[in-house]
């Protein structure tokens, strides 16, 4: 059981390097609305329209040029209905972001991996050239347990699963057992439904853990897993949704597995991207071209008889549908007129995002490698819990990626970036050696700080929410429809989740029009 997945703030700002910008021009233009697009890392201005200017009208307006809302008015354009994308942002992605670092490469802040099952990304990936390669997974990973640190060897017996007592590991194999098969009993698409969901959403994840991982080693791993997972303590979350998140880990064909959340070689974490993986969303918004508006953020969607207007500072756009693919929570910081149902408001209160950042040292060569290491780290100690090498395919310099979660970056969240480092850096050290405190270069993403998402790497469901509520997560409120991973049947949470419920609503709606 290795612990990882896929998962920027404003402050600090991550380093860029140089740009290249395409203007596109058209239909945004001549409403008043310049866009400038940068390739690489997805930066972009746009200048907001004169007062008085005409709005746009189009068939669909798309709120929320993150992979899901990209994905929708792809299809939707393929369709032949007028689209428009409007990002809040200054650059499309959503929670998927690549940094730029100090020696020039690019790395992930935010989704980074795909794997088995994660098929629509991967489809999407391909259909834009975007190539992909393994996560480096040569060696062994470290266990870092009551101040001890343990190489382990991951192609054995246990495979990745750390070396904790044999008690422990007879508990830990005998809950997750449970677990797969308590999760085969919810459906994917109304996990509210399931006979025992009562039961189940009105307890945590902690409560059951309790209850059934009685050795403490075994409960160290589940917790580990939990926050790298969702980047929520196991009190947090409810077992409904736990449960839910596990069998949404396939696809139509495979059921899903708590193993596949967690492993590396055969999981979530089994594959990068070349160039990195904002490399999708930014092919893609070039691909739409002057359907993607950035820097517009929508403020108010007032829903008509026949039309629905949706204002930004800069631009009204007048539209016969309107998707939402923005977190949950985010949605509640438009203002709708008429009010959207008591449910769906209640909803969007109720779903928060996770606490996460990544934290990137750079170095002239990955040096853990030369001492038979993979760059997988999992701890109880310290403020990075959980590490990858991200370091680019041919191995040209070294990169340490670790992640901070829950408890630990909410613990962070007042620290300045000097500080956040330091803490960083020693926990590298303590994982892989006093080469790692003097890194080349470093940087730093913290969702929890990024206005337009406020957490990551998804919104989970704490108790009772999803058995109250859930019914409201995709069901259109008029000719308001809804996407976003937190909306996917399968890999809810994820970039493929996201991809799932671009292309979910894209079909709604042309239905509808």
């Amino acid at each position: 059981m290795h612990v990882a997945r896929q998962r920027t703030g404003q402050t600090p700002q991550p380093a860029r390097g140089p740009v290249t910008r395409r203007a596109m021009l058209g239909g945004a233009a001549a409403a008043g609305v310049s866009v400038i697009a940068a390739a690489g890392t997805g930066t972009a201005q746009a200048s907001p329209a004169p007062a008085g200017a005409a709005p746009r009208e189009v068939d669909v307006a798309v709120v929320g040029g993150g992979l899901a809302g990209l994905t929708a008015a792809r299809d939707l354009a393929a369709a032949g209905k007028s689209v428009l994308v409007l990002e809040a942002r200054d650059r499309v992605g959503g929670r998927v972001l690549n940094l730029t670092l100090p020696n020039g490469g690019i790395s992930e802040g935010g989704g980074e991996f795909i794997g088995p099952t994660q098929d629509r990304m991967k489809a999407l990936a391909d259909s834009l050239g975007v190539a992909t390669f393994p996560t480096y997974n040569t060696g062994k990973n470290v266990l870092f347990k009551d101040g001890k640190r343990t190489p382990y060897a991951t192609d054995g017996l246990l495979g990745a699963v750390p070396p904790v007592d044999v008690a422990g590991l007879a508990n830990a194999a005998a809950v997750q057992a449970m677990l797969n098969d308590m999760a085969k009993q919810v459906p994917v698409d109304a996990p509210w439904t399931a006979a025992k969901a009562d039961e189940w959403d009105s307890q945590t994840f902690e409560t059951w853990l309790r209850h059934n991982a009685v050795i403490p080693s075994a409960k160290f791993l589940f917790d580990v897993a939990c926050t790298s997972v969702f980047s929520a303590e196991p009190s947090e979350l409810s077992l409904l949704f736990v449960l839910f998140y596990i069998r949404a880990a396939g696809n139509e064909t495979t059921p899903g597995t708590f193993e596949r959340l967690t492993e590396t070689g055969t999981g979530a974490q089994a594959t990068r991207f070349v160039g990195g993986s904002a490399q999708v969303p930014l092919r893609l918004a070039q691909s739409l071209g002057d359907r993607v508006v950035l820097n517009a953020p929508v403020t108010r969607i007032a829903r008509g008889d026949a039309r629905l207007t949706v204002e930004t500072p800069g631009l009204t756009v007048s539209a016969r549908r309107v998707v939402i693919a923005v977190p949950p929570s985010l949605t509640n910081r438009i203002t709708f007129s008429p009010g959207l149902p008591a449910t769906r408001d209640q909803l969007g209160q109720r779903l928060p995002m996770g606490s996460v950042g990544k934290a990137i040292a750079v170095y002239d060569t990955p040096f853990w490698r030369a001492d038979g290491l993979n760059g997988q780290v999992v701890s109880d100690t310290g403020a990075v819990r959980s590490t990858f090498d991200n370091s680019p395919p041919d191995g040209s310099y070294g990169a340490l990626m670790g992640f901070i979660e829950s408890d630990e970056m909410r613990g962070l969240n007042g620290a300045t970036e000097a500080e956040v480092r330091a803490v960083v850096l020693k926990d590298f050290a303590t994982y892989f050696g006093d080469r790692a405190k003097t890194p080349t270069g470093f940087v730093l993403q913290r969702w929890d700080n990024e206005t337009y998402s406020r957490g990551g790497p998804v919104a989970y469901a704490p108790p009772g929410v999803l058995t109250r509520y859930g019914s409201a997560l995709r069901a259109p409120v008029g000719a308001i429809h809804w996407a976003g991973t937190e909306t996917s049947t399968y890999w809810n949470g994820y970039m493929d989740g996201a991809v799932r419920s671009g292309e979910r609503v894209a079909k709604e709606v042309v239905a509808a029009l």
